[in-house]
């Protein structure tokens, strides 16, 4: 099933989000965390891709798993960042024989050791053309629903809300069918995000990106990288559990259940839940919730 008719059909879409784990072991607990995920029954899961390309064979090859054996919606983060168009072709080529329906079209993080993005020869510096691009391929281009990134608090590189949020709607305009944002701590900047978006002439389903707080050090990274703030709230409850994880998780899974709470109150087409492939916080944020109610 494409996205966009998750997004269309249903009154709250649920999604989860993994990555390819570098180890055999790693990999063995990403596919414990899908098949635990699985009995929430989400809309769709999806499957990032590594800065320069780095995770593509796995990407794809656990993409392939979850949809076709593991029998979940899947869709595969898609990145301009080291790929031609020639070979972006052939993972759409791909994707398509392997009955991938989904995409989350991005521009991608460049390596640690270039900070500056540059695009390849043949590429794409943006992912407005990636979009572009694949909506270009005829009736595989038509294929695929197109889901694009959004940051309510501006991208670590736009940090100017009125060009990103312009940036924003070229790859709308481009054909994405659906926005899913970065990961926020402020109800608001969401809220205020998505007022921006309708103004500027917005119209797709713009996703809240949730990544419940689980371990202190790693979130204050995460949030670095993103370019989003942390409010006091959760900063001092870092500081005061310090290496407590089990109160450090506690606390962050109530955090994120009201957070969400809050955001279904306000009308949100769904959540979508960053997992850091382990499925205890989700699970336990999901049952708070009480969403199951909605995938019956």
């Amino acid at each position: 099933m494409k996205i966009s008719e998750c997004y269309r059909n249903q009154k709250y879409t649920f999604s989860f989000e993994f990555f390819p784990p570098k180890t055999a072991e790693g990999e063995a607990k990403l596919f414990e965390a899908v098949g635990q995920l699985k009995g929430l029954s989400p809309s769709f899961v999806s499957v990032t891709y590594g800065a320069m390309g780095t995770t593509r064979s796995n990407t794809v090859r656990i993409v392939d798993t979850i949809k076709n054996t593991i029998g979940l919606e899947t869709a595969a983060h898609l990145t301009c960042v080291g790929h031609n168009r020639s070979e972006i072709l052939g993972l759409l080529s791909e994707f398509r024989a392997k009955n991938i329906d989904n995409i989350v079209a991005l521009r991608g993080d460049p390596p640690k050791d270039a900070p500056e993005y540059a695009p390849p020869r043949d590429g794409f510096r943006y992912a407005s053309e990636l979009v572009a691009f694949i909506r270009a391929q005829g009736e595989l281009g038509r294929s695929f629903s197109l889901a694009v990134g959004g940051y309510p608090e501006g991208h670590p590189e736009c940090r100017d809300l009125v060009k990103d949020l312009e940036h924003l709607k070229r790859k709308v305009d481009a054909g994405s069918d659906a926005i899913v944002t970065q990961l926020f701590f402020s109800n608001k900047v969401y809220t205020d995000f998505v007022a921006r978006a309708r103004k500027a002439g917005i119209r797709v389903p713009i996703v809240p990106g949730i990544m419940p707080v689980t371990h202190g050090p790693q979130i204050q990274r995460f949030a670095l990288m993103c370019g989003a703030s942390i409010p006091a709230e959760i900063q001092n409850a870092i500081e005061r559990f310090g290496d407590n994880q089990a109160s450090v998780e506690a606390f962050g899974i109530d955090y994120a259940t009201r957070q969400c709470e809050e955001l279904l109150r306000q009308g949100v087409p769904g959540f979508h839940f960053y997992t850091l492939n382990k499925s205890r916080a989700t699970m336990q944020i999901y049952r708070n919730l009480k969403l199951e109610q909605y995938r019956s």
